[in-house]
């Protein structure tokens, strides 16, 4: 499967002879509405509108979007993930034990296993192709493998999907107007807000007080990839913040700024690395002679960097993780 694939599928991210296959400042266009019967609707961030003869109470999610609804109080009855749903550690304060997991690898998904859950709703996302923001509707969701599995989806229960793209706090309010449509009580996304607050509020210190560069990359055999922090919500949502991070070419390809091993000195200049976990890690990178020189590397000052899902409670913890990271660095 190709990096797009693994990471980013529904950026489509088009890059010549590399085969690489934001919510650009707008409101979130989710909304729900109930009538006196108990009728329930749901306008999604592509437009398609659910209804339903009541609220949905048991929800199914790509992993992403069920932390979310986890941290805003709502308990999916079952998750589908890119990776082992059971040893992501991004679900490590959440109790999975009544939950069905129905997919471990990205677009693989057990569909009698899902269908068992009997769920009302299934959550997923969809990324924009541009920097306009632009959705392709023809294509499938996040998270799922293609068209035909999306419909099979479809048969099982109406799919909704969150915008992600562009504006890191758009999709936070996105992923907050759907949990308040399924029920989640108001006070306990104000208190997830006031931790969020604190945490942000301590991030924006801790960028003014190293001043580090901070690259954001993946890398496997065909190179270095590093995001382009304008185009990846969470690196956009911490630029507001005050973090720096490496942005060689702003306004050149979108999401990705991408380098072959032969010029990853190109890619050289952070003062701290984070690297993905799905790609090569420290002890790969230093075997790449063209890369094991990198001053971040050989100072020890390189971490594995999973992206959080975009929820108040999941960035509050990455925020404090990131501030901790520039405080124990030192400039380059």
């Amino acid at each position: 499967m190709t990096i797009s694939s693994r990471l980013r599928r529904a950026a489509l991210v088009l890059v010549p002879a590399l085969a690489l296959v934001g919510l650009a400042g707008c409101s979130p266009t989710a909304a729900s509405d109930a009538d006196n019967s108990g009728a329930w609707s749901y306008t999604d961030d592509t437009g398609t509108t659910v209804k339903l003869d009541e609220q949905p109470k048991r929800v199914a999610s790509f992993a992403d979007y069920a932390l979310g609804l986890h941290g805003n109080g709502i308990d999916p009855v079952a998750v589908f993930g890119r990776v082992d749903v059971a040893t992501d550690n991004r679900f490590s304060d959440y109790d999975l034990g009544d939950t069905a997991i129905v997919g471990n690898s990205y677009g693989e998904i057990d569909l009698e296993a899902l269908a068992e859950a009997a769920p009302d709703l299934i959550v997923t996302g969809i990324y924009p192709t541009d920097r306009d923001g632009t959705l392709d509707l023809k294509g499938p969701y996040y998270g799922v493998a293609d068209v035909e599995q999306q419909e099979q989806l479809e048969k099982i229960a109406p799919v909704v999907a969150i915008k992600v793209g562009g504006k890191g706090a758009d999709v936070i309010a996105s992923l907050n107007k759907l949990s308040e449509a399924l029920g989640a009580d108001e006070d306990t996304i104000a208190a997830a807000k006031e931790k969020y607050d604190a945490a942000a509020a301590d991030l924006t210190a801790a960028a003014k007080e190293t001043d580090l560069e901070v690259t954001q990359m993946y890398a496997d055999a065909s190179g270095i990839y590093v995001v382009k922090p304008q185009d990846e919500p969470e690196t956009e949502l911490y630029s507001e913040l005050g973090v720096t991070y490496t942005n060689a070419n702003p306004d050149g390809y979108y999401y990705w700024d991408i380098y072959s091993w032969e010029n990853a000195g190109q890619a050289m200049t952070g003062d701290v690395l984070l690297v993905n976990v799905e790609g090569f890690q420290q002890s790969d990178l230093e075997a790449q002679a063209t890369f094991a020189s990198h001053p971040a590397l050989v100072a020890g000052q390189i971490h594995s960097w999973n992206t959080a899902a975009l929820d108040y409670t999941s960035q509050a913890k990455q925020m404090e993780t990131l501030a901790g990271i520039l405080r124990e660095s030192k400039a380059l």
